[in-house]
């Protein structure tokens, strides 16, 4: 008899931005990309399906989210500058992550640094003084089932497990810093407004951490601009990734947003994965 071989789990993802109710310009940027190099297998007699490991590979997705800073203009450069050369740089670099391997993943991380590092040379060639137009950045190649995360700046990286939202991104801005190391308390930075003040962005100074997040089959996964968690509680968030596709959960979860304030610009990615 001939055995089916058992399909990859598959990745539902959306994203989806909105200028808010009070910018007249989107200053946040967005990309999704998916990239395959795939042997399928529709049949067969073998019983150590195990072996076939060698010739699949797995279907790599590239989430990114980018929220300019310095003006309508320098910000919506910014963010885009910086998107565009992750996407470039992935495409380029598409055979290190085709040949991607568990045993090299250190090597597979500071590849991808060095795409959010070519954004961040662009920027600085672009704007010679200091002060120029900057951005986050926060960007996860999803190689199912780990999340391979760069993050820089204040957007940020969640994922939802059994009704329950986490946070696997930590907000890069002076506030934060300031308060980790003592020098003020949370209630002096949030009326200093430290909070709005980024203390690592591509195009400034540029302070990335990576990391990896081990998902497990019917987590969501979400990446976001602040102008969604401005107005929509983690509470909020979770009962929309809960139910639903993809592309539903990121037009409810603008919907929120705008319903919320609207006040700044708001960008959502979400994947969702199951048999």
């Amino acid at each position: 008899m001939l055995a089916e071989a058992r399909a990859p789990t598959r990745v539902d993802i959306a994203g989806l931005s909105n200028v808010g109710k009070v910018r007249s310009a989107n200053e946040d940027h967005f990309a999704v990309m998916a990239m395959r190099k795939a042997v399928e297998l529709r049949a067969t007699n073998l019983q150590e399906l195990t072996l076939l490991d060698r010739v699949r590979r797995p279907e790599v997705h590239l989430l990114v989210v980018a929220d300019g800073v310095g003006g309508a203009s320098g910000g919506k450069l910014a963010s885009g500058v910086a998107v565009r050369a992750v996407v470039e740089y992935v495409a380029e670099a598409i055979g290190c992550v085709q040949d991607f391997d568990v045993d090299h993943e250190q090597a597979f991380l500071d590849q991808l640094s060095r795409a959010v590092e070519r954004g961040h040379e662009r920027l600085k060639e672009m704007f010679q003084t200091q002060g120029g137009p900057a951005t986050t950045l926060t960007m996860v190649t999803l190689v199912w089932p780990r999340a391979y995360v760069v993050h820089v700046g204040d957007s940020r990286g969640y994922y939802l497990r059994q009704g329950v939202l986490r946070q696997f991104t930590r907000d890069q801005t002076m506030g934060d810093y300031l308060v980790d190391i003592g020098a003020v308390t949370e209630q002096h930075a949030q009326k200093a407004g430290l909070y709005n003040v980024l203390s690592s962005a591509v195009g400034g100074d540029l302070v990335p951490t990576v990391g990896v997040v081990d998902l497990s089959d019917g987590d969501a996964l979400l990446l976001c601009t602040d102008g969604l968690t401005k107005h929509v509680k983690d509470d909020r968030i979770a009962a929309i990734l809960s139910s639903g596709s993809a592309e539903a959960a990121t037009q409810s979860l603008i919907d929120a947003a705008l319903a919320g304030g609207g006040t700044d610009n708001v960008t959502v990615i979400v994947a969702k994965a199951g048999d």
